[in-house]
């Protein structure tokens, strides 16, 4: 059976900037919607959207749980926006190399702008791993968009983030831009630490697949 290929739209945007693919499992998040500004189009669409599910709620403080979480889900967006996040997905993935219990997977895929001062891809790329000594697995490796290195370590939230005190396994990886002023920063995060393995191939997966040109537009050309 041939692999189901989804495009989104954004592909034809050329102000976009970068090119990637996810595989299967993942969903991405609408952060131009969920951040919309009050009263715009977009705000009023969610609105719209959701208000359907919150009066389905019978429970008056269900509801306010709701949406308190969701607010709590718009500031955690918000946040990852300020650092230059344009993309965000949510992984759902089934394990089937554990006890065949099957239970379900989670994570979280961002894709984030950085800028950086100048210097060859090469070295900005061995740099972003360099200076992070928490990393406990560093790869550098040669892709289709330019030499890149993959980093990933195991954090802890602190008790005052308000989060649960579960491991988190992040891993990044870094692609400088051609014109090296910025660079992509690639992150896969999840609570399912032993599945680290996977999850550095998923990220590596989606890391050949970027580009900072369209696919499209050179399959046009050709």
């Amino acid at each position: 059976m041939q692999p189901r290929i989804v495009v989104d739209e954004s592909v034809h945007d050329t102000s976009t900037g970068i090119w990637f693919a996810v595989p299967g499992g993942f969903t991405e998040v609408p952060l131009d919607v969920l951040l919309a500004p009050p009263m715009s189009p977009e705000a009023n669409r969610l609105t719209e959207a959701i208000a359907p599910l919150v009066e389905a709620i019978p429970d008056g403080v269900t509801r306010q749980q709701f949406i308190a979480q969701l607010a709590s889900g718009q500031q955690l967006l918000h946040a990852l926006r300020e650092v230059g996040t344009v993309h965000c997905s949510l992984g759902v993935h089934r394990d089937d190399m554990g006890d065949g219990s099957g239970r379900t997977l989670h994570s979280l895929f961002t894709v984030s702008w950085r800028d950086i001062a100048w210097s060859p891809p090469s070295a900005s790329s061995a740099r972003a791993v360099a200076t992070a000594k928490q990393y406990s697995h560093v790869e550098y490796v040669d892709l289709a968009s330019g030499p890149a290195s993959i980093g990933e370590t195991v954090r802890t939230p602190a008790h005052e983030s308000g989060l649960p005190s579960t491991p988190l396994l992040q891993i990044h990886a870094y692609l400088p831009h051609p014109d090296c002023r910025r660079m992509a920063v690639l992150m896969l995060t999840t609570t399912a630490v032993e599945r680290r393995a996977e999850y550095r191939a998923i990220l590596r997966q989606i890391a050949e697949l970027t580009s900072f040109e369209s696919p499209l537009a050179q399959r046009q050309t050709n």
